[in-house]
């Protein structure tokens, strides 16, 4: 098995192998999952200056992120296998998991955020960043040849997701910030 730092930074660098690997690889769920988790921590520790956010801002950011990566996985499956499938498409939501748990890595650099002044700009190219891999994980884990579709999947879903989150974030009524940033 590939080390996990090796695929982080092939996650990173947009490496289209490593996410037709981690697809194959049903044993890299947990890598997946770690990606996330340090992605998500990485923003916390990032908007400490910005938000003032604390151990428990940081704590449901981290949640959050969890929840948004698997929901975001369940409705890319969801829309790209069921709604918008190409002929060849063929997927489970464990392979939708791994990639997009892997396209993450980009969101590593958040932690950069803490030096004052950096934030904004950091947060805005992860976002972006992320957002690229994302659509790669999807293409490979769909089998799509169409990287438009893949872009069209990723903001339906998204925004889903996205309005999931605010609504589950109104419950626990916390003023934990979601707005405009990727929260895989």
């Amino acid at each position: 098995m590939a080390s996990f730092s090796d695929r982080v930074v092939r996650a990173a660098k947009l490496d289209v192998t490593l996410y037709e690997e981690v697809e194959r690889d049903r044993e890299a769920i947990g890598q997946a999952m770690c990606v996330v988790v340090l992605s998500s921590v990485a923003a916390g520790i990032g908007s400490i200056n910005v938000l003032n956010i604390g151990i428990q801002g940081m704590l449901l950011r981290s949640v959050s992120a969890l929840f948004g990566w698997f929901v975001w996985a369940w409705l890319t499956y969801f829309i790209g296998s069921r709604l918008l499938p190409e002929p060849q498409t063929e997927a489970d939501v464990g392979e939708l998991l791994r990639t997009i748990g892997f396209s993450s890595a980009p969101g590593l650099i958040r932690v950069l955020g803490i030096i004052p002044g950096t934030a904004q700009i950091v947060f805005f190219v992860a976002a972006v960043w992320m957002l690229v891999a994302m659509v790669i994980a999807v293409r490979q884990a769909l089998d799509y040849t169409s990287t438009l579709r893949a872009v069209g999947v990723c903001l339906i879903g998204w925004m889903i997701q996205l309005f999931l989150l605010m609504i589950l974030l109104s419950i626990v009524r916390t003023d934990a910030p979601v707005g405009g940033m990727i929260t895989h």
